[in-house]
């Protein structure tokens, strides 16, 4: 076999490793993925008709506030979901897993290529899951194309692959699981701080650059314009910017981790 044909053969066994775990082990999954399920009926059905007095012209609108909110919290699922990425791989680090993959006759780089795959896979699956529920409350996007939903699904697996590369980071500088979670904890809250729940223009004036400066608004300005039709001006380049740098970011500071000798 070519060496490149061996290495897929790793990075398949990890995959398939890693996938296992997440099925035998759904809680971790199922946890992150509640909390932006419970956020998004939050908005939507305690604060809805109240914060969509903003959005609706004056009036209480919660169906365009559902449409608001719905591609903020895709993208925060995103978010959420890679943390038990940051965990599982800090409990392969603290438990000697990758130290004993190290000295296996196998692919280097395979074990965090699994890792990477199986937390994409599991985004893009919970990404779902909360689309289905947004749906399920009255989420509508007749107007999208299919070529619109297309670039919003591709959006999707390439914000979630800068973020799992950040997460596989974080994961290989934690000491523990608890750590991890603890690092990886802006992941969750940087959605928080962007335009997902509230326009800018609605937010205090010093804190407007904070929630304009940072990868998630323009990616979900980028997904609404996708799939509501709104403008997205240069949002779609800035979140492309995001995601490529992001992702690049993270490739190199996890294979300069995971890389390092243990024992200094």
């Amino acid at each position: 076999m070519s060496s490149l044909s061996l290495a897929v053969r790793d990075c398949s066994t990890m995959l398939r490793r890693n996938l296992l775990h997440a099925r035998r082990y759904p809680s971790l999954t199922l946890n992150l993925l509640l909390t932006p399920i419970m956020l998004l009926l939050l908005f939507v059905y305690i604060f809805g008709d109240t914060m969509s007095v903003g959005i609706g012209g004056g009036s209480p609108d919660r169906a365009k506030y559902i449409a608001y909110i719905v591609p903020g919290l895709l993208l925060m699922t995103i978010g959420s979901t890679v943390v038990g990425t940051a965990i599982s791989v800090s409990n392969d680090m603290t438990e000697g897993i990758l130290a004993r993959f190290r000295t296996m006759a196998i692919h280097r780089g395979s074990v965090i290529v699994g890792h990477v795959i199986g937390s994409v896979l599991q985004s893009i699956l919970s990404v779902v899951a909360v689309g289905a529920v947004g749906v399920a409350i009255g989420f509508r996007s007749t107007d999208a194309t299919v070529l619109e939903w297309f670039a919003a699904l591709g959006l999707l697996v390439l914000f979630s692959l800068s973020l799992t590369w950040i997460a596989v980071g974080m994961g290989l500088i934690s000491p523990n699981a608890e750590a991890a979670s603890n690092n990886a904890m802006p992941l969750i809250l940087l959605p928080l701080l962007s335009s997902a729940f509230v326009p800018l223009h609605s937010m205090p004036g010093w804190f407007q650059p904070i929630a304009q400066y940072q990868p998630f608004t323009p990616a979900i300005e980028t997904l609404r314009g996708l799939l509501l039709g709104t403008e997205i001006g240069n949002n779609g380049w800035l979140a492309i910017a995001w995601a490529v740098g992001l992702t690049v970011l993270g490739y190199f500071w996890s294979k300069a981790k995971f890389n390092q000798d243990p024992q200094r």
